[in-house]
């Protein structure tokens, strides 16, 4: 099969890599906006580069990764879908709800199956919790707590446009909850702060947020975010049950020391997402490709991506408003 892949930037770049290791895709083509960028991530992994994006949807395509910013993620999946291209798309489907319905309003009843990446669905460790909980091994559970912790914020010029920490980074947070305990979340309170860089004060995000969930069955789930965790990348995620309790993340690379007696992790701290989830992300691609070759359905459908998106958007008007709002009160 030929993969198209739109976007060469730092993820965009893994997922060329990842395509061309795959022994089912026969070619790679690649675009981006900086058509130079382009050409060198095509010289450096032996795949094709297009001259644009045009040129991409020409190239004979059985499939299209979207991996560009997140501004132009809803015009290409919509493009991709009348094109009748099988698609995957970096989270999120759009940089607000009015698009992200939008793409979902043209995917329903195209019959063209559209791939989101939240890769914590195929992380080993997410996964295990997911059964542990389905199993019942756990009993019923009462808490969650789930955590993203970046080592440094991202480029300050990202931050204003990037929807705001609780749309940008919890909510793989939000879609992780929601797939390991199979609940939906109907209320959210949440808090953040603005310490660190003047851009968070100055474009109105948090650089550090937390938010108490509660789910459908009254189970609450405790999400943290930071972009100050200079220990290391963090990502766990505990599952609190009546019988037994599991936790994923938490290993020799975990970026945490012990106050009292303990052992420190023997291992260097993760740098990283692209690290963190070096095999979930080669595992959605590696799903991605199957769904490409037999028409399956999708694993992680926009209808999945909409539900975490409505719990972002509950979580910053708690944040903004100081209450707790309903997931009703944002729900379209």
């Amino acid at each position: 099969m030929r993969i198209g892949l739109a976007g060469v930037g730092r993820i965009g770049g893994g997922h060329a890599e990842t395509l061309r290791g795959i022994a089912e895709v026969e070619e790679v083509v690649v675009a981006d906006a900086d058509a130079g960028r382009a050409r060198e991530v095509a010289r450096k992994l032996g795949v094709r580069a297009a001259a644009g994006v045009d040129a991409l949807f020409a190239a004979g395509l059985d499939g299209l990764v979207v991996a560009t910013p997140t501004a132009a993620h809803a015009g290409l999946v919509i493009r991709a879908v009348e094109a009748g291209l099988p698609v995957f798309v970096e989270k999120p489907v759009a940089t607000d709800l009015d698009g992200t319905i939008q793409v979902l309003t043209a995917v329903r009843g195209s019959g063209v199956p559209v791939q989101v990446g939240f890769q914590r669905r195929f992380d080993p460790g997410h996964r295990a919790a997911r059964e542990a909980v389905r199993s019942g091994r756990l009993g019923w559970v009462h808490t969650v707590r789930s955590c993203t912790l970046d080592p440094v914020p991202p480029p300050e010029e990202y931050l204003p446009t990037s929807g705001g920490l609780f749309r940008d980074c919890s909510v793989h947070d939000f879609d992780a909850v929601r797939f390991v305990t199979g609940r939906d979340v109907v209320e959210v309170t949440a808090a953040g702060a603005d310490r660190g860089a003047a851009v968070f004060a100055e474009s109105g995000d948090a650089s550090a947020a937390s938010a108490v969930l509660t789910l459908d069955d009254g189970t609450l789930a405790v999400v943290s975010a930071s972009r100050y965790n200079a220990a290391g990348y963090d990502v766990r995620l505990e599952v609190l049950g009546s019988r037994d309790s599991v936790v994923v993340g938490l290993d020799d690379r975990t970026p945490l020391s012990p106050a009292g007696p303990g052992t420190r992790p023997a291992g260097p701290p993760h740098t990283g997402f692209l690290e963190r989830f070096a095999e979930a992300y080669t595992a959605e691609l590696r799903a991605f490709t199957g769904m490409v070759a037999e028409g399956a359905a999708s694993p992680c459908p926009p209808e999945e991506s909409l539900e975490a998106f409505y719990v972002a958007e509950a979580c910053e008007t708690s944040r903004r408003e100081r209450r707790a709002v309903a997931i009703e009160e944002v729900r379209r």
